[in-house]
């Protein structure tokens, strides 16, 4: 037998037990929104209150920069969360490794909750800041790929991009929940209270998150495509080593089919927020509003995707989508250089486009694996794409916006698009 999906129905038959789609479904989203909610409580901090408590320097945009370099160690630790993650994910199963993922991010996100500042005991605060940062990525490294996996191995025949979409809502949801508790916060305390204390609070709310995506997680029993690798002894010893022995290529095209969904997303997020406060001068709770105007029109464009991908062809949809993030790089200066109309129209149409390719690229980074090595491959090639994609994404575009303009930051987007759309092209039907 095959890595093929079986009926349900099968599935049943055989003995393995069935997760209820309702339970699936929530257990992937509620895992990856709490994951991303602590997440993008850090990529805000890191614009809002990070540079002043923590990279104190003589002029604002060197702070900001320093803040930002610590912003990318997560995704420079995310590959080794989904080596050992996946490791686990592929050897002992799906859902005790998930649920191992959840306790290494939460705890890393309500240590930062905890930290002294600079003012109180010197570089080590940045020294701390980053260790738990380095936290956050390794157990995102994990939660992902898994999340992705419960998802679409208890997925029916012909909908693996319907169900894989679940898992790609905590992104949205995540940065709706984290933009809004900040945004929250500045509406009911002054921005010194903030700095003072008010920052701590998205950071320590992150311990009711985790009990309930534990108790989430362990309602569901493990995937049947896992169980039935277990029953027929599919198993490898060191999943890492059998897919860079035997899937390299299917490595390197994921990486960079993936590239541009990150560029999209952190310049449209992280680095649009930094844009807004410090070289806009638009007010903190304003330029939330915008991030979380963002985030709906992000998360109601995943579940079109899914759909649309299921009915189509992922790798066509991916394409075309490609095509129209290429093509949108173009129109980045004019619309970021406009007034706070175009500002939203910018939004806009790079979160509805964000949206359309983030929903279905979890289901295509897994679709080349076989069940023995998917945990390990899906995470390791989606944290890959972030180490390129998204890790200096806010870095990179703030340093060419300051030296060149606002039209080098769109080149880069461009160029991602370029890279993607030739791996896409470079890959086989069976391999997106």
């Amino acid at each position: 037998m095959t890595d093929q999906t079986i009926s349900r129905a099968a599935k049943a038959r055989a003995g393995t037990p069935v997760n209820s789609p309702a339970r699936v479904l929530l257990a992937s989203l509620i895992g990856t929104t709490i994951e991303f909610f602590d997440f993008y409580v850090y990529a805000t901090a890191a614009v809002l209150v990070f540079p002043t408590l923590f990279f104190p320097a003589e002029d604002a945009t060197t702070a900001l920069l320093a803040s930002f370099a610590t912003f990318s160690i997560a995704f420079f630790a995310r590959p080794f969360g989904a080596i050992v993650f996946g490791h686990f994910g592929d050897r002992v199963g799906r859902k005790a490794t998930l649920v191992a993922a959840l306790l290494t991010m939460g705890i890393s996100t309500v240590i930062i909750g905890l930290l002294p500042t600079y003012a109180q005991i010197g570089v080590a605060a940045p020294a701390l800041l980053a260790l738990c940062r380095f936290g956050q990525g390794f157990g995102l490294g994990g939660e992902w790929g898994g999340a992705v996996l419960l998802a679409t191995e208890n997925a029916p025949e012909g909908k693996r991009s319907w169900y894989g979409m679940f898992p790609q809502l905590g992104a949205p949801v995540g940065l709706f929940l984290s933009s809004g508790f900040f945004w929250v916060l500045l509406h009911f305390m002054s921005q010194d209270d903030l700095l003072a204390w008010g920052w701590r609070l998205p950071f320590l709310a992150s311990i009711i998150l985790i009990v309930l995506g534990l108790w989430v997680r362990l309602s569901i029993t493990e995937t049947p495509e896992f169980a039935e690798a277990v029953k027929r002894d599919q198993r490898v010893s060191v999943p890492v080593v059998e897919l860079f022995r035997n899937h390299k290529r299917s490595l390197f095209l994921g990486t960079f089919v993936a590239l541009v969904t990150f560029v999209l997303f952190y310049i449209c997020s992280a680095w649009l927020l930094s844009y807004n406060v410090k070289v806009r001068q638009i007010a903190f709770m304003d330029a939330l509003l915008m991030q979380i105007y963002g985030a709906v029109v992000f998360g109601v464009a995943i579940p079109i995707a899914g759909k649309v991908a299921d009915a189509v062809g992922r790798r066509p949809f991916l394409m075309v989508v490609t095509v129209l993030i290429g093509a949108f790089s173009f129109f980045l200066a004019p619309l970021m250089g406009g007034g706070q109309g175009s500002l939203y129209l910018f939004v806009t149409l790079g979160m509805f486009l964000m949206g359309l390719t983030y929903g279905v690229i979890g289901a295509a980074l897994a679709a080349p694996f076989p069940t023995r090595v998917r945990y390990t491959g899906a995470s390791i090639t989606f944290n890959f794409a972030g180490i390129f994609g998204a890790s200096l994404a806010p870095y990179a575009a703030t340093w060419l916006q300051q030296t060149y303009g606002l039209t080098h930051v769109g080149y880069y987007m461009g160029a991602a698009a370029v890279i993607t759309l030739l791996c896409i092209l470079a890959s086989g039907r069976d391999e997106v």
